[in-house]
């Protein structure tokens, strides 16, 4: 079949595909766990040179630093505003719907030992001083080694600025900073054309690890966390977009490979550079994209907000501890610290959960034993919520700054992505 050639088409299937041999073949489905990990991995070896590229080479050609200075402050203003909205949308529905309510469960039946590894991964370095030092790299090339995002973007800005002090031959850096991520870009889109063989690894490992019994279980969260991202998505973010003069829909359906492959492989940097790609090809600055994106993926973590207080609020419920207005002002603070630390990868948020919950100590920390189970599945959720959000601010952060070709953007939506054959696309760069 014609459409078959279509790499979105092939990674629904093998989505499907996945789910189908994780079910029936459970030990099969875990052992293709490889094949995801595989695929992020070789995306994840690129993003760093990616993101150094574009950004050094962006400010190296910006001739008033001031500007530079408004784009990121304006980027922090509009990042802090929507995610804090998001955490405090996952709080009133939580109240609101309860979908903990009536599970009973008794937290001393609870397996403490369950939770113990997340718990020592979210008390780590979790003093504001640790955080801040932890954005400065040990050694220059150690940032690109251990693929620390904001590492990489810090030692980025500040080549770009270097180069804007060395004249001729600061120019004649961006153009070599340039080039080169065309050459990585290059390795994306072969990398890429892996993607089906990932989700299909992806998912078969998730179904059969987990199993659909689990998602059955807690199918109240699940479904009340995918309804409230569903909800934000086309409700805010849709609002934010239609000011900012775009549709959702259509920016959604323009993304649409990327929202599969973070849907086949529940991280959502396994389509960072392609993301960044798209948004210029929607007419957004490369410096603007640069910078937004891959600060968004710690800073504006939408789907991860609305996770946080979600949970929090369904495991209290489903303990019957009461939570006073007190605790939930209270988490809502915290919670708008403990998410700056979440990355796109599968489990981090998870583990920002676990640390938020230490400011609630009425809910013991073993409660996590109850989302052990879905998480996985709200992760993918999680991931396809902070992809949009991230997207979405790079275009209104674009248009704040009169970084945005707005015919081209009306024009490409109108238009669609490209339906060319994957193996077209990767050779093109088109899509």
């Amino acid at each position: 079949m014609r459409s078959l050639r279509l790499l979105y088409v092939q990674v629904l299937v093998a989505i499907v595909l996945g789910i189908l041999v994780g079910f029936w073949w459970p030990e099969i489905g875990v052992a293709l766990k490889p094949l995801g990990d595989a695929f992020v991995r070789l995306i994840k070896m690129v993003i760093a040179p990616v993101i150094f590229c574009t950004v050094a080479a962006g400010i190296a050609r910006m001739s008033d630093m001031k500007a530079f200075g408004r784009l990121g402050l304006r980027t922090l203003i509009y990042f802090e505003v929507v995610s804090t909205l998001a955490l405090v949308i996952g709080l009133v529905v939580g109240r609101v719907v309860q979908p903990g309510a009536g599970f009973n469960v008794d937290p001393a039946s609870l397996d403490p030992s369950i939770a113990a590894g997340y718990v020592e991964k979210a008390t780590h370095g979790a003093t504001l001083s640790e955080s801040l030092l932890a954005v400065i790299p040990e050694a220059f090339f150690g940032a690109f080694a251990e693929g620390n995002l904001l590492q990489v973007l810090l030692i980025a800005i500040l080549t770009g600025f270097a180069c804007t002090r060395l004249g001729d031959f600061g120019r004649q850096a961006a153009d070599v900073f340039d080039n080169i991520s065309h050459l990585f870009f290059g390795v994306i889109q072969v990398v890429v054309k892996f993607a089906p063989a990932g989700a299909f690894g992806a998912m078969g490992f998730t179904i059969g690890k987990f199993g659909l019994a689990a998602l059955i279980k807690l199918g109240a969260l699940v479904a009340t966390f995918y309804a409230t991202s569903l909800v934000f998505v086309l409700v805010v973010l849709g609002l934010i977009a239609a000011l900012a003069g775009f549709s959702i829909l259509k920016f959604l359906r323009y993304i649409r490979e990327e929202l599969l492959i973070v849907l086949g492989t529940s991280s959502s940097e396994s389509v960072l550079p392609q993301m960044m790609q798209k948004l210029q090809q929607l007419g957004a600055g490369k410096t603007t994209v640069g910078l937004v994106i891959p600060t968004g993926y710690s800073f504006n973590l939408d789907g991860t907000n609305i996770y946080m207080t979600l949970a929090t609020l369904f495991l209290a419920q489903a303990m019957n501890i009461p939570i006073t207005l007190g605790q939930e002002l209270t988490l809502l603070g915290v919670a708008m610290l403990t998410s700056k630390g979440a990355s796109g990868v599968t489990g981090a948020g998870f583990i920002t959960l676990a640390a938020t919950l230490a400011v609630v100590p009425d809910i013991p920390i073993a409660g996590l034993a109850l989302l052990v189970g879905v998480d996985r599945f709200m992760s993918e959720c999680r991931a396809l919520t902070n992809l949009v959000g991230n997207g979405v601010a790079a275009l209104v952060v674009a248009r704040w700054e009169g970084d945005l070709d707005r015919d081209r953007l009306r024009e490409e939506l109108d238009r669609g992505p490209p339906a060319v054959p994957a193996r077209a696309s990767a050779a093109s760069g088109a899509d």
